[in-house]
């Protein structure tokens, strides 16, 4: 029997609005579910999101750490879609998120880049993926997993959102292009120091997103383009690079900061509520 893509991203969807687990995973229930068919569902979900106004505004990235593609068996990151609702900036380098109803909530401070021209093919240059950039940030995605135990294979997290809940976007900078080559330098080799109420809880480096955010942009262009139900990277696009720390879980009354040690980027909080 051919795929339902229609009904697994309505069942996806259904739970992501009711905060609902999801009873078990499509791979766990199909052996046609692959990558491709996670990025119809994808697609689907991106399709019936337009239709109750709700406006893609960019990428997240996941998986990008090269040495779990072999164990996933994947050949390149994953990545899904984010929407207006689901983004928006800090003020002076501070916010404040209301973590409502979820599951089990967790954050990841990332790299986010605002592309200015689009990214049609893959690249292994930095400077030549940031010449697309029109500004970087510090940023915190909270993400939320609707399956048990974060129990979950690479289809899976493509074809529910990537369990992307949030994205809270730090102060950016503008890429200009005397800046490419220092943030091509820096970006591999800077310190992420997450902190949670003043105790330091993770130390992180640029390294530990395909080498460098950089790179991953870069890789995430080629992937796009790759995809038969996607779209390449467009101007506009709002892009995070990976995780830079483990995924922490989050409640409500927490505060979180993230400083990039050898990058020029202001520091970011976050409390929650």
């Amino acid at each position: 029997m051919p795929l339902d893509v229609t009904a697994i991203a309505r069942e996806l969807l259904s739970a992501y609005d009711a905060r609902t687990v999801v009873a078990s995973q499509p791979t766990a229930r199909d052996a046609q579910f692959d990558m491709t068919a996670a990025y119809a569902v994808e697609a689907e979900i991106v399709r019936l999101g337009r239709a109750r106004g709700r406006r893609p505004v960019g990428r997240k990235v996941g998986l990008a750490n090269r040495a779990l593609w072999k164990v996933m068996k994947i050949d390149t990151l994953a990545w899904a879609t984010m929407y207006d609702d689901s983004v928006c900036h800090a003020v002076d380098g501070h916010a404040t998120w209301t973590l409502g109803p979820r599951l089990s909530p967790r954050i990841e401070p990332e790299i986010v880049f605002k592309l200015k021209s689009a990214l049609t093919t893959g690249t292994d240059d930095p400077a030549a993926a940031l010449a697309a950039v029109e500004w970087i940030a510090l940023g915190f995605e909270i993400i939320d997993c609707p399956f048990s135990n974060w129990k979950f294979q690479p289809a899976d997290f493509v074809a529910a959102f990537g369990f992307h809940a949030g994205l809270v976007i730090g102060t950016p900078v503008a890429v200009t292009p005397d800046l490419i080559p220092i943030l091509a330098e820096a970006l591999p080799s800077f310190t992420l120091r997450l902190s949670q109420g003043g105790d330091l809880v993770e130390e992180g480096s640029g390294r530990n997103v395909l080498r460098s955010p950089a790179l991953c942009l870069g890789e995430l262009a080629g992937a796009a383009a790759r995809q038969s139900s996607s779209t390449p990277l467009a101007a506009g696009e709002i892009i995070t690079t990976g995780a830079l720390t483990a995924p922490q879980p989050i409640t409500r009354g927490e505060v979180w900061r993230a400083e990039a040690v050898g990058l020029d980027l202001g520091p970011l909080t976050l409390a929650f509520q």
